[in-house]
């Protein structure tokens, strides 16, 4: 049976009364909605009712219908609205899912095994970890497994309304295997994460949709009068890798120095200024600071960091690049997405197909900052390979030719390694190196 889900766009299609409403929405519920009489609502069934906030997705059976209300906060009504397209899977169709949660699990190794129970017999495989923080989870698998986790976890109060992230796997699994385990961080920084409060809403950035983030963005950068001056007073914060970067970032965000967001420290110098800082030497009372990464929780959990530092103007993407990329397309942004699974780079077009033939000509444009890392000439295609000596395996950008006259390395002392991997064509990752000593063994 195929699976479908949609996002809650905020058309509002009319009012249950008379009253005037806006377009501003709160956390309400929808519901099977079976009569309207005098424009007093009317339930007969109650068979759907979830928690939900603006843009979280929602999942039901193939062939299911229903209307949508939504609780508005401008004026304390009911509007009804309409759900986005559908997007919809077959069984055997595999999709990479992405979700987290700060929440407390007061015993997070039981938690542990009762996610491993329902995972026997379903065919998933990526990292799912969880602690007395909550849940960080990236897994692929076939629609009707990977959404059935997903369904499943939501019926537990705690989860009910994770905003997930789903994107097409390309090409089978994009991870190798399962790893479903309790881990002390959700995410790694030097000094860990488990002193932060990262259970207080209040301690984390304030949150803000796509559209809400798309609105900002156009102010900070101009985009709508094509100025290149932007305002002072507010900063984009992209607060992923430099390699992540190199593939995409939104206009106007400064390339992070930072190779691993274990070592990430942006306004944590006290003493000087630090140029690759886009923190340093700025208001921390007047200055706004918009936030953005990947999925989102890197953001929450580095904005915990700088609330505590006296930053009080922090922003963060909701649901990230992914969640934005979905709603609001290629807007204000440059270049793919870099994720960190097989499939390393999507173009925008991966999360919002109808994305027009125009948008995607602009974005061909746009690909002029990434350069080779070799040579620096630009680079035709916006994907990461790694390099070829086993024994360095740098992550990096090459150009086709760079590629041929290294021999997939990333400088000419790698070509003379001793554990040399085979140049890889196309999309292929490079796989244990047990698989191509054996090969080498057998060719001799």
């Amino acid at each position: 049976m195929a699976f479908s889900y949609a996002l809650i766009t905020w058309n509002p299609l009319f009012s249950l009364n008379s009253t005037p409403t806006s377009k501003k929405y709160t956390t309400g519920s929808f519901q099977e909605l079976s009569t309207l009489n005098n424009r007093t609502q009317i339930f007969s069934s109650l068979q759907y009712k979830h928690n939900f906030c603006s843009g979280s997705r929602f999942s039901w059976k193939y062939g299911e219908s229903f209307n949508l209300l939504a609780f508005s906060s401008s004026n304390g009504n009911w509007v009804e609205v309409e759900a986005g397209a559908r997007k919809e899977y077959e069984d055997d169709e595999f999709i990479v899912v992405n979700f987290y949660r700060f929440v407390f699990i007061q015993d997070p190794e039981e938690e542990v095994s009762k996610h491993l129970s329902f995972m026997q017999g379903r065919d998933i495989h990526g990292r799912i970890y969880l602690n007395e923080q909550g849940i960080n989870a990236q897994y692929s698998g076939p629609s009707k497994d990977a959404l059935a986790y997903v369904e499943w976890l939501k019926e537990d109060h705690r989860f009910s309304d994770i905003l997930v992230q789903i994107s097409p796997a390309i090409s089978g699994h994009a991870f190798p295997k399962l790893k479903l385990r309790y881990k002390p961080s959700l995410v790694q920084l030097e000094e860990g994460i488990s002193h932060l409060p990262l259970l207080d809403p209040s301690m984390r950035a304030t949150p803000l949709t796509p559209s809400e983030w798309r609105t900002k963005l156009e102010a900070v950068n101009k985009i709508d009068n094509s100025l290149n001056t932007p305002k002072t007073n507010c900063i984009l914060l992209d607060v992923r890798n430099g390699y992540e970067w190199d593939v995409g970032h939104f206009r106007g965000a400064q390339r992070p120095d930072v190779d691993c967001f274990r070592s990430t420290s942006f306004g944590l110098s006290e003493t000087e200024v630090i140029a690759s800082d886009p923190l340093a030497n700025v208001d921390q009372e007047k200055t706004d600071i918009l936030m953005y990464c990947t999925g989102g929780i890197r953001c929450d959990v580095y904005s915990t960091i700088l609330r505590q530092q006296g930053f009080k103007r922090l922003y963060t993407l909701k649901g990230g690049v992914s969640h934005y990329l979905e709603n609001e397309g290629s807007v204000g942004w440059v270049g793919n997405l870099f994720v960190f699974d097989a499939r390393l780079s999507l173009p925008p077009s991966a999360y919002k197909p109808e994305i027009s033939a125009a948008a995607s000509g602009e974005q061909e444009v746009s690909h002029s900052f990434a350069k080779c890392y070799i040579c620096e000439s630009q680079v035709s295609e916006l994907r990461h390979r790694n390099c070829a000596n086993l024994d360095c395996n740098l992550l990096f950008l090459c150009c086709l030719k760079c590629v041929d006259d290294f021999r997939g390395c990333c400088c000419m002392k790698c070509t003379s390694a001793p554990r040399l991997r085979p140049v890889l064509p196309g999309h292929q990752r490079y796989q244990k190196w047990h698989t191509y000593r054996d090969l080498e063994l057998q060719s001799r």
